[in-house]
């Protein structure tokens, strides 16, 4: 098994995730009453409509589960009978300006209320999803593929790697927990590259370890520590090659599978270049913390 951590492409969206979001999110929106004081004074509470949530622009769609959590999250505050749902387009999925997603049926004072917290977190994961999709476009046919990091949005983290995930990505790893990284403070505390290693092996003899390189030596030697998944963090392209082909000749020389990792100043006009050097795969914090939204909106019709 990799190195790092594994999760699926193909991963449930996380309903509990979503769930403390949304409460959070019309916590936020409703107040402590559960109120939105224009549509309760203008609309009554009997009157109904159909809306469509539909996309402004093109882009990869994510987070449609959540739309259903919302109606049922306001529903619980006012006490209401949420709107019924007809989700059209999956998660995953390109979408382009005027298509529907999903089609809500009900009281209208509901639909409002529910307006702004299902776009927010659908707009946002959208981008990241659409933003993932670019760099796996790019990447098609090399044998790299693009990661995510832990440069998330607090409280947004499975939802956003989700989103990585629906958009052609893969997830690194999700927290502190699950993978341990090795960078330079923790070899200036450990007392260097082999103690830090053999210290992680010890404590925690089943969590993977990667270890950050600079140069082809400090490879080397995190090989030699006992490591066998490494990030070289930017490197320009030629010596990124020379640092890919040393460490796969000793690895094949001791009879080893490795992974390595390239990360730091990437874009995306030299994903491909950077994909030929050898690498497997390819750390982007952009995806998360740099994505921007796609324009969704909700209209009654």
């Amino acid at each position: 098994m990799s190195e790092r951590a594994q999760h699926p492409a193909t991963a449930d969206f996380p309903i509990g995730a979503a769930r403390r979001l949304v409460e959070t999110a019309l916590d936020e929106d409703l107040g402590p009453d559960g109120l939105d004081v224009t549509s309760t004074a203008t609309i009554p509470a009997d009157q109904v409509a159909t809306g469509h949530v539909l996309a402004r622009g093109p882009g990869v769609l994510a987070g449609a589960p959540v739309i259903a959590l919302v109606l049922e999250g306001v529903a619980t505050r006012t006490g209401g009978r949420p709107p019924s749902l007809d989700v059209r387009i999956a998660d995953g999925a390109r979408i382009d300006a005027g298509d529907v997603i999903a089609v809500l049926d009900g009281a209208v004072q509901q639909v409002l209320m529910a307006e702004r917290t299902l776009l927010n977190v659908m707009s946002r994961l959208s981008g990241v999803a659409t933003h993932t999709r670019r760099w796996a476009d790019v990447l098609a046919g090399t044998g790299c593929t693009v990661l995510d990091t832990r440069k998330t949005t607090p409280g947004m983290r499975e939802l956003e790697k989700y989103a990585v995930r629906a958009g052609g990505g893969t997830n690194k790893r999700m927290g502190l927990f699950d993978v341990a990284m090795v960078k330079d403070n923790h070899v200036t505390a450990a007392g260097g590259v082999g103690a830090a290693h053999a210290a992680i092996r010890a404590r925690y003899p089943h969590v993977g370890i990667e270890v950050e390189v600079e140069s082809t030596e400090q490879a080397l030697e995190a090989l030699e520590a006992g490591s066998r998944f490494l990030m070289c963090d930017n490197m320009p392209l030629d010596l990124l090659r020379t640092t890919v082909e040393t460490a796969r000749g000793w690895a094949a020389a001791h009879g080893e599978s490795i992974e390595i990792e390239a990360t730091g100043g990437l874009t995306l006009e030299t994903a491909a270049a950077t994909a030929a050097t050898g690498i497997d795969v390819m750390s982007v914090g952009g995806l998360t913390h740099s994505s921007p939204i796609i324009d969704l909106a909700l209209d009654l019709v």
